[in-house]
Order: structure tokens, then sequence, then C-alpha cells
């Protein structure tokens, strides 16, 4: 078993609240690894952790064999971790051409000239035009994002993370806010990510999480309440009882 993501006995505090308690998990390399638990549950303190945006009060992260418990949100995105985020982040002025022109030249070190004539930007250009197809915001490409659909926003918040090339992807709810007849569009680029890139999913849609992921971890206040395959979380009382507000009978 290769391992791409691991945290060791992580803990966050904000003063006397323990937001995160001992968590420890593995992620095996390719997974599709998703995260569930009730609100306040801890999960999008977790992906702050992972990505560097919160520092722990004790505890590792490792990526690939690699601490990187102290590098940057920064530097992180250099060993492979992207994320999205559960409000999108967006430039609604820009095309989902130039965000993601924008997103590629950052990565390549070029994010200073990122603004020059297209014709300078030949390979970045003809990336991101591939990139837009996969993630199928072709049609939309020169539209202002913020007059796009908002499923398209969702899409495209994804497709930035992956213009870096991460070898791990987080993804904070990528079908919260979504009407109903654009989210069959986000849930099947969603399962048709490559199999190389390793996704941890945090998501209430329990048909999404159930369609996509290989295994869970249930996050309730704070602690790893439970992890198993699909079947074994389905069939858990326990997750009944505090996340499917069943009785655990």
């Amino acid at each position: 078993m290769t391992v791409a993501l691991e945290t060791r006995n992580l803990v966050k505090r904000f003063g006397g609240f323990t937001a995160t308690n001992d968590v420890s998990l593995t992620v095996e390399s390719g997974a599709r690894h998703a995260l569930i638990g009730p609100n306040g549950a801890g999960k999008t303190t977790l992906i702050n952790l992972l990505t560097g945006v919160l520092k722990p009060t004790s505890g590792q992260v490792i990526v690939d064999g690699e601490d990187i418990t102290s590098l940057s949100s920064h530097r992180r995105v250099r060993r492979g971790i992207a994320r999205t985020f559960q409000i999108n982040q967006l430039f609604s002025g820009f095309t989902p051409l130039e965000s993601v022109l924008l997103a590629i030249n950052e990565r390549d070190g070029f994010g200073r000239s990122a603004w020059r004539p297209l014709a300078a930007h030949l390979d970045a250009t003809d990336e991101a035009v591939d990139l837009l197809e996969r993630f199928g915001l072709s049609g939309v490409m020169g539209e202002k994002t913020g007059r796009i659909a908002y499923g398209k926003q969702r899409l495209l918040e994804i497709a930035l993370a992956f213009a870096s090339r991460p070898r791990v992807l987080l993804l904070d709810e990528p079908a919260a806010g979504v009407a109903e007849e654009e989210r069959s569009e986000v849930l099947a680029i969603v399962r048709s990510l490559p199999a190389e890139v390793t996704v941890v999913l945090i998501e209430h849609d329990m048909d999404l999480v159930f369609s996509f992921a290989d295994r869970i971890s249930v996050l309730v206040a704070g602690v790893v309440m439970v992890e198993g395959t699909v079947g074994e979380i389905a069939a858990d009382p326990r997750v009944k009882a505090v996340y499917l507000g069943e009785d655990a009978t």
C-alpha cells in the first residue's frame, strides 16, 4: 500500500474549544476517500489543517512520506496538495479562460507575465482550453465568471485546483448550493477525475458520497468515530444515529 496523505494525532484547539481531537487518517494513493459528519464536526477545520490555512496545536500532516506540518499553504501546493472551498473563491470579473491561464502561469512560475498576449502563451492556452473542455466549461470560457451558472462556477473552482497538477485533491462540498438540474453534471465530472489523483471529499450529499467513495471516515465532535467501506458505513448503527438521523437499534 502506498500512502498519499496521512495525519497523525492531529489536534486543533481554539482557546478551550477542541475542533479536531487526535485525528489520525491514512489515505492510499489514488483513493476516493470521503469525510462526512454533522455540521460542526470539524471537517472544514481538518481540511484547513491539511492545507496549511491553520496550524495544528499538535500532531502531524504527512504527504508522500514527507512531514509538511510546518509548511505554508503555498509550499503545500508545490508539494501537490490542492483544494476547493465550501464557498467559491473565484474572480467574478475574469473569464474562465483567464482564470485557468492565471493558475497555469502561477504553477509554472510565470505569474508576473501572465497577461502577455495569448500568442506568447500558446502551450498554456492549449492546456487551459483542454482543461476547460474536460470540466464542461468550453462553452462559457469567454464569459465573465460572475454571469455563468453556479454549477459551472463550482466546476471552474475544481478546474483551477486541478490546474496545479495535484497529487492530492481536497474537495469541500463541491455540490453545495448547486441547483438540482446542474448537480448531475457536477457529480459526473467529480466521478471522472483521473485515477492517479487521490481525492478527499467533504460532502453532505450522501448519494454523491456513496457513489464516489471507496472509503469513508465519519467525524463527530472533532473525533473520527468510525471508518470503513461504503457498505460498512451505510450499515453502521452509530452512523445512522449520529449522521443519518436514525435510531441506533
